[in-house]
């Protein structure tokens, strides 16, 4: 489903060239449920942007279904990223003047359902908050509105960055659960530097300077 062929992301950093990531190989099942585990400054989070078409390559390719993510244009990367993909980050980013249920539909503007929306927030046990605004929520309640909002459409891939480390052990289990138990038939990437919250994982990848490590 995606395979990054020799992929680095190089930045510039006062003229001195630095590899965010370098040279990486590697390939993600349909269905594969993957880990992205290394401490802060390791290159797993710019190696989830490369993967999810969120930065370009400098070098080497990285391939969605088979085409170049790179060679994609503006409306097509747009495209896979509103009808194929998911994404919870480590900060619950929610448009503040909207309503949890308001913030999981709009995740498909182009197929808005409210049916599926109520359901997912139910899933994540939050069918009584569905008309509260992100500022009424705890931090917790407003990750699982994330978590069901990057499940809206049933997306094929949900990329995760991180999306424990702003919560307390316990509720930062309950997430994982949630993202592992409802994708559905769907690929689940999930960068953390917490290997307890990669429980279930079909496989785990460890990056360190930038390299993907055995």
């Amino acid at each position: 489903m995606i395979a990054l062929e020799s992929a680095s992301l190089v930045y510039s950093d006062h003229g001195r060239e630095v590899f965010a990531c370098h040279t990486v190989d590697l390939q993600v099942q349909p269905g594969e449920f993957i880990g992205i585990l290394g401490p802060s400054g390791s290159g797993k989070s710019s190696l989830l942007y490369l993967m999810s078409g969120l930065k370009n390559v400098s070098d080497g390719t990285v391939r969605y279904q088979g085409k170049p993510i790179a060679k994609m244009d503006d409306h097509e990367r747009a495209a896979l990223r509103l009808g194929e993909f998911g994404f919870v980050f480590q900060y619950p980013y929610l448009i503040g003047y909207l309503s949890a249920l308001e913030n999981v539909v709009v995740a498909r503007p182009d197929k808005p359902d409210t049916d599926e929306a109520f359901e997912l927030l139910r899933l994540v046990g939050l069918e009584k908050k569905v008309d509260r605004l992100p500022h009424e929520l705890s931090g917790g309640e407003r990750q699982r509105v994330c978590v069901a909002r990057a499940l809206m459409g049933k997306p094929k891939v949900v990329f995760c960055d991180e999306p424990t480390a702003a919560l307390d052990h316990t509720t930062g289990r309950m997430v994982m659960d949630l993202l592992r138990d409802n994708r559905g038939e769907g690929t689940l990437v999930v960068v953390t530097h917490d290997p307890s919250m990669l429980e279930g994982a079909d496989r785990v990848v460890r990056m360190e300077d930038g390299f993907v490590r055995p």
